[in-house]
């Protein structure tokens, strides 16, 4: 009944009762809350998020809960530069860019700029038709951190002419001609090469397949996609990068269409189409840790610390050749440049020249005294989620439910949104919910 009421309680017991102090309270129109009434708009919302058993066995977790938990592993400095850097934009936008449209992102106008159709065709004069200046342009507009503009006071103008540079020796080197008796100088050969040298679609050989069985976890990450005749698809080197192998070819499928199945079952897209290109953009922009990008190198993100230059790795094009093929190149016995790193740093100095890039006296050119990346250096960030082992005496069954940071490969990156959810999907039993 609506008014103001008083409500106290008689608490008897053998010894008699006593009476509660007096609640006043007051109902309006004729009608009490029930406090609950899960209707009602004022009660707190039901807390549902934690680690919750399910009826039938299992848990669920809430997406809001992972969602904090990998940004708190992931809230470095460094984190957040690498991922300002690998930022990409949707395909529909990069297949409208052509040179000269008006509404080219402005990382691809920066290059056009920088590196017209005519300077493209000159530097790549034996270059394969496949290689053309708009799927460059088409590989640059995918990737947003290449040459891009940086708001620090750094020179955006002068990164993007040295990252071009060191980018253009490193095609010469892994796809030029090679040809000495050509009348075209040698480090204007470039991208003659499509596929790796004596493969061909569908052909014998060139399979780089041992890691599709699926017993491999290399093989049940990425699985390999199938021939007619139910052999497994050929993941022999394609593009500017030459990408070898499903475990390559899957996480750059994974980050071109959000699907790793997309190029394991069609590997020739890397040699037909922009992603030709742009699979060396993703190289350059991604660090392969312990390795820092490329990018990183030429932008002076990464400073080498002491342990890196206690290994002799310091700024310069040499660094970028250990971070692409350290393990061959760098680090000899003698300490006198391999004839591949030799030839690098000619066709660096000669593209740095057409490009208007100084080459300083004292820069590190190249690697031969120079030690392999680690994971103490400055560029040793760990970028995949393997099971987080720690015990939790507070949870069920003592589990973590949680994914943790390692150096090694694993089947999830922390540079792909998404990964740890499926990280800690594939190793514990539990529901991924959002309330």
């Amino acid at each position: 009944m609506a008014g103001t009421h008083v409500l106290t309680v008689d608490l008897c017991n053998a010894d008699g009762c006593t009476r509660s102090n007096p609640l006043t309270f007051t109902v309006e129109n004729g009608a009490t809350e029930d406090p609950t009434d899960p209707s009602d708009p004022t009660d707190p919302p039901s807390d549902d998020c934690g680690i919750q058993p399910k009826p039938d066995g299992g848990y669920t977790l809430c997406q809001s809960d992972l969602d904090a938990t990998e940004a708190a592993i992931t809230d470095t400095e460094l984190y957040r530069l690498v991922k300002d850097s690998i930022q990409t934009l949707n395909n529909d936008a990069v297949e409208r860019v052509r040179p000269s449209r008006a509404d080219n992102p402005d990382n691809v106008k920066r290059v056009e700029r920088l590196l017209s159709q005519a300077d493209w065709n000159y530097l790549f004069a034996l270059a394969d038709p496949a290689y053309n200046y708009t799927r460059f342009l088409q590989a640059v507009a995918k990737f947003k951190g290449f040459c891009a503009t940086y708001d620090d006071g750094r020179d955006s103008d002068a990164i993007c002419r040295k990252s071009l540079a060191t980018m253009f020796a490193h095609f010469t080197q892994e796809t030029g001609a090679h040809i000495l008796s050509s009348p075209v100088d040698e480090y204007r050969q470039g991208l003659y090469y499509l596929r790796e040298v004596g493969c061909t679609e569908g052909g014998s050989g060139c399979g780089y397949n041992a890691e599709c069985n699926p017993a491999t976890w290399q093989g049940k990450t990425w699985p390999c996609g199938t021939q007619p005749d139910g052999s497994f698809k050929q993941y022999f080197g394609r593009g500017a990068k030459q990408l070898s192998y499903n475990y390559n070819y899957g996480p750059f499928s994974e980050v071109i269409y959000g699907d790793v199945s997309v190029l394991l079952n069609h590997p020739d897209r890397v040699a037909d189409s922009w992603l030709n290109l742009a699979s060396a953009v993703f190289f350059f922009v991604t660090p392969q840790a312990p390795k820092p990008s490329m990018l990183h190198v030429i932008d002076g993100t990464w400073e080498p610390n002491a342990h890196d230059r206690s290994l002799n790795i310091e700024k310069g094009f040499g660094a970028t050749t250990n971070i692409i093929n350290g393990g061959i190149e760098c680090g000899t016995a003698s300490g006198v440049e391999k004839q591949q790193s030799k030839n690098r740093i000619t066709y660096y100095k000669a593209h740095a020249a057409y490009l208007g890039v100084p080459v300083p006296d004292d820069e590190a050119l190249g690697c031969a005294n120079q030690g392999r990346f680690e994971v103490q250096g400055a560029g040793g960030m760990l970028i995949y989620w393997d099971q987080d082992w720690a015990y939790h005496p507070n949870n069920p069954e003592g589990a973590s439910f949680a994914c943790k940071l390692v150096g090694y490969q694993t089947a999830y990156s922390a540079l792909i949104p998404g990964n740890y959810r499926q990280c800690v999907e594939h190793y514990f039993d539990v529901d991924i919910i959002e309330p």
